[in-house]
């Protein structure tokens, strides 16, 4: 089996992927040129959906492609073909995912930020810190990660609920609604955490009139995409005291322009898309468990549906 690799970190995967499996052909390259001359007769691919796109957009195709990112977005590009095999990374993100939101939550609940600024401004702070018990939390995106993200909350007794495509009963919710019921929601929530993909439907949901609704002393950590959220909206939502405050890890434009407004904005953390970064040796043991599945032609684990976008 030979196996194309376009990653940033080619060489890291392919060293490896060699280890775990000598009978792989292993191809790879950091020179653009050399790498499109070796996707010519490649059948599977596995690397990060912007430089396999382009493969795609020269008109190479492989049968089977495995992204090494948990979103899709630049491999469902008009234009681009759909007629092939393609799986996303999951199962290796819930942990790291889970560590982040964690760290923001307690880091709110004991004030870290402002403790921060009372020592440099040399002030003594004796401010009593609060803890997570009993808070509300919305995971919105109850999939493989927001799933993994609440079973690694439950430990600290909050009281967990989530949105889905469709309304459903799911442990260890109390409840899972469906998109209709953001709205609703949103007003009881300590905390909500954005989990959704890039899909049409979840553009612009995050606007001035559902932020109107949040409990003035809600956090919004924002780790799923960008899309999801009307920058100026939420900006005039934290000024208004809509919300006490945001953490927001990916943006519609990264690295994000330096006049935009989120760099100034009251209440705003900006962690520049580090939430859950890829572990290539996880990765390469996912890669391995769907390579096995291909060629014994049984399913593929986070195999994406074309007409849903994931």
């Amino acid at each position: 089996m030979r196996v194309l690799i376009a990653e940033h970190d080619h060489a890291v995967y392919a060293q490896l992927l060699r280890q775990a499996a000598p009978d792989i052909e292993v191809l790879t390259s950091g020179d653009s040129a050399e790498l499109s001359r070796l996707a010519t007769d490649c059948p599977v691919w596995l690397g990060q959906p912007d430089l396999l796109a382009t493969l795609l957009r020269q008109g190479h195709q492989p049968r089977w492609l495995q992204s090494t990112w948990a979103g899709i977005t630049p491999l469902l590009a008009d234009g681009l073909s759909r007629d092939y095999r393609l799986t996303r990374a999951v199962g290796i993100f819930g942990q790291v995912m889970a560590e982040y939101v964690l760290t923001y939550m307690l880091g709110h609940e004991r004030e870290v930020l402002a403790r921060l600024v009372s020592q440099v401004e040399r002030k003594w702070d004796n401010r009593q810190g609060q803890g997570l018990a009993g808070r509300k939390v919305l995971i919105v995106g109850t999939g493989d990660i927001g799933q993994r993200v609440a079973q690694f909350l439950m430990p600290f007794g909050v009281q967990l609920y989530g949105i889905a495509s469709e309304a459903r009963a799911l442990a260890p919710f109390i409840e899972v609604g469906a998109l209709k019921d953001l709205p609703r929601l949103v007003g009881e929530m300590d905390y909500v955490i954005n989990l959704l993909p890039n899909t049409p439907d979840t553009h612009d949901i995050y606007d001035a009139a559902l932020f109107k609704q949040f409990k003035p002393s809600g956090l919004f950590i924002n780790v799923g995409r960008g899309v999801a959220v009307v920058d100026a909206d939420l900006v005039q939502a934290l000024k208004d005291g809509h919300l006490a405050g945001a953490v927001i890890d990916v943006c519609r434009q990264e690295p994000l322009p330096q006049r935009h407004p989120f760099w100034t904005a009251w209440g705003l953390l900006l962690t520049g898309h580090s939430s859950a970064p890829t572990s290539p040796p996880m990765m390469v043991q996912l890669f391995l468990e769907n390579l096995r599945a291909y060629q014994a032609g049984e399913a593929l684990r986070g195999e994406v549906d074309f007409s849903r976008g994931y």
